[in-house]
């Protein structure tokens, strides 16, 4: 990809991502001036009805109120009545009493007046019980046999000591003696004889006449009457009960002028109202709230956490608490939220958590686009370059191969078997050469995709590290390199291929003897630690950045080495080190300063037998 195309991309890109970010911006505001203008009407609406409940409350407890002097005044007037009416019967019993007293002396002088008559009129009259008058009624108007021992008076003509007897018999009369009007019967009953024939004849007399009765029973009827009158009498000053007319006077009062605010409110109900209204509108936030004068500013109540007590404008709404009060102050309920910002948030939560994370997920996108372009274009550079190498490296042996080929054409070539050998030697090295690069690059790819075939046995690490030295020993030479060795592991047998590992072990030392501006110092040292054996392999050339020690295992990534020019390499050997540490469980890690050296650690498990 050009460079240019690469920038205008990005440049599309990034308008596209701030376009978005701008759209989610506004849509979020617009969102939170939606929840703010529903969050004000839910509390214009909570503070309207929060109003009309308080205004009910203030009948309602009026009414409650003047039902409970109502019910306490009927009360106490039901009992007064009790005892009036008490009274009044108890004076009706006293009168009854008089009555009677005054009853009895009118029967007894009726009674005494009858006995005069009876007397006067016929002989001998006595008193006889009800018995005997039964006794002798029951004789049906037969005579009676009579003996009779008696002496008359002639002057009174009255028997005076006489005896009776008859047949049948029949008992001597007892004369009745008065001690009590309330011993005696119903009828009086008189034996008598006439005063002609001296029969004897029974004469009945009532105790009480008709006349009399009919007088008490008229007296008893009016004093009946007068109390059922007095009793009615005092029903009437008891005001009735009515629904209408306690409303009416509890209209009245609520009317008065004169009846200060903080009178008709009961501010603790207020609270618990408007608490109650708010969760009903779903705002969970507690809510500051003070009353004031309409007409003055004069704060009658207060509810508020801050000592100050102060309400922002932006977050405080009023209302009336009696709008309907012509005459009287109003009054003013005022209610403030502190946190209104957060509540709003707190609604906008699943909002905002969509719009961060579709953000989120966009900048990723982006950034990772970025980043894989450039990436791609990097790995094409390091590609180009690999392939500008690779050719290079490639195009040395095959030129040599072709230029020898070509000598053996030359048949004085031919003919000198000095020079013969000479050419097949270097043809021979050659082909060995571009075979070596040709393993290498192979051996990369079959690493990746898993088809590289590790043939494990267990390797003395110090033995192989004097192996590899050995073998490397020309190219060490040509530089004069300065090897430095401690091999001082006690245990230094691992689990891996022979072959890649001394392939290891070779990139490593190449690359700190080709990475030296000057006489390459080669420090390589064994020892054991945690049941592992560590490999350092440290040089004092050229060094790296921070960011280049990052890159160092990348394929294809080359360090720049600035004025040298004689490195050759294709990028992929510390990959291939990297790849090979990895399949025997190992670690590998660098350290590096720039013209200070670097420092390979290996770190291997060690073989358990």
């Amino acid at each position: 990809m050009k460079k240019r195309s690469f920038w205008f991309i990005t440049v599309l890109m990034t308008l596209a991502l701030l376009g978005v970010f701008v759209m989610q911006l506004y849509y979020i505001k617009e969102a939170y001036n939606l929840k703010s203008q529903l969050f004000d009407e839910q509390v214009n609406q909570t503070l309207a009805t929060v109003v009309k409940k308080v205004e009910r409350l203030n009948v309602a407890n009026h009414i409650n109120r003047k039902d409970a002097e109502n019910k306490l005044k009927r009360i106490q007037d039901a009992r007064q009545r009790a005892l009036d009416i008490k009274d009044l019967r108890q004076q009706y019993v006293q009168e009854s009493e008089l009555r009677f007293a005054e009853r009895e002396n009118l029967i007894e002088n009726y009674l005494n007046q009858q006995d005069s008559i009876i007397r006067a009129s016929f002989r001998a009259p006595n008193v006889i019980s009800e018995r005997d008058f039964v006794s002798l009624s029951s004789l049906n108007g037969k005579s009676l046999d009579l003996q009779m021992d008696a002496f008359v008076d002639m002057r009174s003509l009255i028997l005076k000591g006489y005896s009776m007897r008859t047949k049948p018999y029949a008992p001597a009369p007892k004369t009745f003696e008065f001690k009590s009007l309330q011993s005696l019967p119903d009828t009086l009953r008189y034996l008598v004889y006439d005063p002609i024939n001296a029969k004897p004849l029974t004469v009945s007399v009532p105790k009480v006449s008709d006349e009399l009765e009919k007088k008490f029973k008229r007296e008893d009827e009016i004093a009946r009457k007068k109390l059922e009158v007095k009793i009615a009498a005092l029903g009437k000053d008891t005001l009735p009960y009515s629904r209408m007319s306690l409303v009416e006077d509890v209209s009245k009062e609520l009317e008065e002028s004169n009846i200060p605010i903080y009178k008709r409110i009961n501010f603790e109900a207020l609270g618990d109202v408007l608490k109650a209204e708010l969760l009903t509108h779903n705002i969970t936030q507690k809510p500051y709230y003070k009353v004031s004068l309409a007409k003055k500013d004069s704060v009658l109540f207060i509810e508020a956490s801050n000592a100050k007590g102060e309400f922002l404008p932006e977050n405080t709404y009023k209302t009336p608490l009696f709008g309907n009060d012509l005459f009287r102050d109003p009054g003013t309920l005022i209610v403030t939220f502190p946190n209104k910002n957060s509540a709003i948030l707190a609604n906008l939560s699943f909002t905002l958590a969509t719009s961060v994370g579709l953000l989120l997920v966009l900048v990723f996108i982006f950034s990772y686009t970025l980043y894989a372009i450039l990436r791609q274009k990097k790995i094409s550079e390091m590609k180009t370059d690999f392939i500008n190498n690779m050719t290079h490296e490639f195009k040395t042996p095959v030129a040599t191969i072709m230029i020898a080929s070509e000598a053996l054409k030359d048949p004085e070539v031919t003919e000198d078997k000095t020079r013969l050998k000479r050419l097949a030697n270097i043809i021979y090295d050659e082909n060995v050469r571009l075979g070596s690069h040709i393993e290498r690059v192979l051996s990369i790819a079959r690493l990746e995709k898993g088809e590289l075939k590790m043939e494990n046995t267990e390797v003395d690490m110090n033995d192989l590290i004097v192996i590899v030295l050995d073998s490397m020993s020309l190219q060490l030479q040509k530089r004069n390199a300065i090897l430095d060795i401690h091999t001082d592991a006690e245990k230094s047998t691992v689990f891996g291929d022979e072959l890649h590992l001394s392939n290891v072990l070779y990139n490593l030392i190449d690359n700190a003897n080709k990475y030296s501006s000057e006489t390459p110092e080669i420090t390589i040292t064994t020892r054991n630690a945690n049941n592992k054996l560590i490999i350092e392999i440290a040089d004092k050339g050229i060094g790296m950045t921070k960011e280049q020690s990052k890159r160092i295992f990348d394929q294809f990534y080359r360090v720049p080495t600035g004025n040298l020019h004689d490195v050759k390499g294709f990028g992929l050997g510390l990959n291939y080190v990297q790849d090979i540490i990895k399949q025997v469980n190992g670690s590998i890690k660098v350290s590096s300063e720039k013209d200070k050296g670097t420092k390979f650690e290996i770190s291997l498990p060690l073989y358990q037998s």
